[in-house]
């Protein structure tokens, strides 16, 4: 299939098609007349190439799993990318929980806040009245 199939059947632009095969992700034949020729396993590897790029990984990560990604059959190399895959969730997995914990951190301050009236400013105490933002106001001179 030529790009433009790939590229509908896929749902990814032919220019990032492209720009896949310049990061070596993809590795289309070529026809006689130069034209790029797809099968259809490579329909598999743009999908897990989109999922793997979803995860966080760069194309450069990605590029580093070779034939892991592609419908090949695995070579020893794949090993080193499972287990470089499982430090990558654990990054992530630790990630998560620093943002759970900053969120609930965030909760109990809301909750707080929920709680309790809000303090009145140093200007509605001296004056009596919330400032408008005027001159007047921070000056002290009322009309």
């Amino acid at each position: 299939m030529r790009i433009g199939e790939l590229a509908e059947r896929t749902g990814v632009d032919q220019q990032l098609l492209r720009y896949y095969e310049k990061q070596g992700l993809l590795e289309p034949e070529r026809a006689a007349n130069g034209y790029r020729e797809y099968a259809d396993r490579d329909i598999v590897v743009v999908r897990r190439i989109r999922a793997l790029l979803a995860a966080g990984l760069s194309t450069a990560a990605i590029a580093e799993l070779g034939t892991c990604v592609r419908d090949e059959p695995p070579t020893p190399a794949c090993a080193k990318a499972l287990q470089q895959l499982r430090d990558e969730r654990g990054r992530v997995d630790r990630l998560i929980g620093r943002l759970l914990a900053s969120r609930a951190a965030l909760d109990a301050v809301i909750e707080r806040g929920d709680d309790h009236p809000h303090p009145r400013s140093a200007a509605t105490r001296a004056t009596g009245r919330p400032p408008t933002g005027h001159a007047q106001d921070q000056l002290g001179a009322h009309p």
